[in-house]
């Protein structure tokens, strides 16, 4: 292949299952890399999605209690769902601590990711931001607790404070959303091979093995849509 295949994921910091299915795709990647003696050519990029945009900065609750209100089912039932997740996370070598997590508003989260686009940072940003909100608890909602998040992956903290404060990304986030609903995008993590392939959730890493051969095989006989 002359140029990488690329791998478009539209995903939320605060999604479990984007956290998840981030692991299973290093999976699949290091499975292709055992087999093949050497690492896939793959580029991978991160578009926003906010799942609940009506979230409050600062919301006043549990991560359980949030997840009871927006599913509207009973808090027992809540908190057995996210201890199904947490087990599933640790199957993948992450540590899941719903205890600590601080919900919140993810938009200036998601202007943080594109401003490490334009440093070439975007996978370290990303990797920070979901640990940092899933087991550390800590908040991804206000700026200067991004601007300390971003310092420790080589970003510039004043720059981030500008650019969080004068909205400078708001336009690429609202871009990333428009385009997951042109694709039909309801839900995250969702996956697109190469502009051809959609892959919904965080799958099983044969099934990302499976899709990028598939699209390494066909993209010098089928032009790309996008």
């Amino acid at each position: 292949m002359s140029e990488p295949l690329k791998i478009d994921i539209w995903s939320d910091v605060a999604c479990p299952w984007c956290y998840i299915g981030k692991r299973r795709l290093e999976a699949a990647l290091e499975r292709m890399t055992e087999r093949d003696g050497v690492r896939p050519d793959v580029s991978i990029e991160y578009h926003s999605f906010e799942l609940s945009p009506d979230t409050p900065v600062d919301f006043e609750g549990t991560a359980t209690e949030f997840l009871a209100g927006h599913k509207g089912i009973p808090l027992a039932q809540a908190q057995q769902m996210q201890d199904q997740v947490t087990q599933l996370a640790a199957a993948e070598g992450v540590e899941f601590r719903t205890d600590r997590v601080r919900h919140t508003k993810t938009l200036r989260a998601h202007e943080l990711l594109h401003l490490a686009k334009q440093h070439g940072r975007q996978y370290e940003m990303k990797e920070r931001l979901l640990a940092a909100y899933f087991t550390e608890g800590r908040h991804v909602g206000h700026a200067t607790d991004l601007a300390d998040l971003a310092a420790e992956v080589g970003l510039d903290r004043d720059e981030v404070l500008t650019a969080l404060g004068s909205g400078r990304f708001a336009d690429d986030v609202a871009a990333d959303m428009a385009q997951a609903r042109a694709y039909g995008i309801n839900g995250v993590p969702f996956y697109v091979l190469d502009g051809r392939y959609g892959i919904s959730g965080a799958q099983d890493p044969a099934v990302f093995v499976q899709a990028i051969d598939e699209a390494i095989r066909t993209r010098e006989t089928e032009p790309a849509d996008v």
